[in-house]
């Protein structure tokens, strides 16, 4: 009896241990997330003009994305180019610490863009380390782009769901 209780333990904890390693599913999302390397006002100052100089770069990169997994194939054969222009901002501003890139999945708090709320939850993401990387961030959303197009040279905040909204009660 003993053997039989001990073999049914057994067989639930591999069962409970399937059921809750079971991968997220797929939000639709790819996020982007830059952290500064300190909270210094240099290091923050620096961080949205390293933003301003990604964002201008992806922009065309993931406009012709269809799809999310394609986005993500396109920023990650595009990481060596993102490093490159975030160490180029730091390093034209006189910051000795470069930038890693790299796509992962992590843990985000719920936050609204333009009236579209994203839960919190674990999400595909860009994530640009400046420096340490321990500094106040900033995070979007890259596909679908809910926060940025390019403009005539400027930065343009928008909503990808709210532009379809209007368009089907147009």
């Amino acid at each position: 009896m003993k053997k039989f209780a001990l073999i049914v333990l057994i067989l639930l904890g591999i069962v409970a241990a399937a059921v809750f390693a079971r991968p997220a599913p797929d939000n639709g999302y790819l996020r982007v997330h830059i952290r500064a390397d300190s909270n210094d006002a240099a290091a923050q100052t620096v961080k949205y003009e390293v933003r301003d100089a990604v964002v201008a770069y992806l922009t065309p990169v993931v406009a012709s994305c269809g799809t999310k997994q394609e986005a993500m194939d396109a920023v990650e054969r595009a990481l060596p180019e993102i490093e490159r222009i975030a160490s180029g901002v730091l390093a034209k501003k006189g910051f000795s610490y470069g930038a890693r890139a790299s796509l992962r999945r992590e843990e985000f708090p719920t936050r609204v863009y333009d009236g579209v709320t994203l839960e919190a939850g674990v999400y595909d993401a860009l994530i640009l380390e400046l420096g340490s990387g321990k500094g106040d961030n900033w995070w979007c959303v890259v596909y679908p782009p809910l926060c940025f197009t390019a403009g005539n040279g400027n930065v343009v905040y928008r909503s990808k769901i709210a532009e379809i909204i209007r368009s089907f009660f147009s």
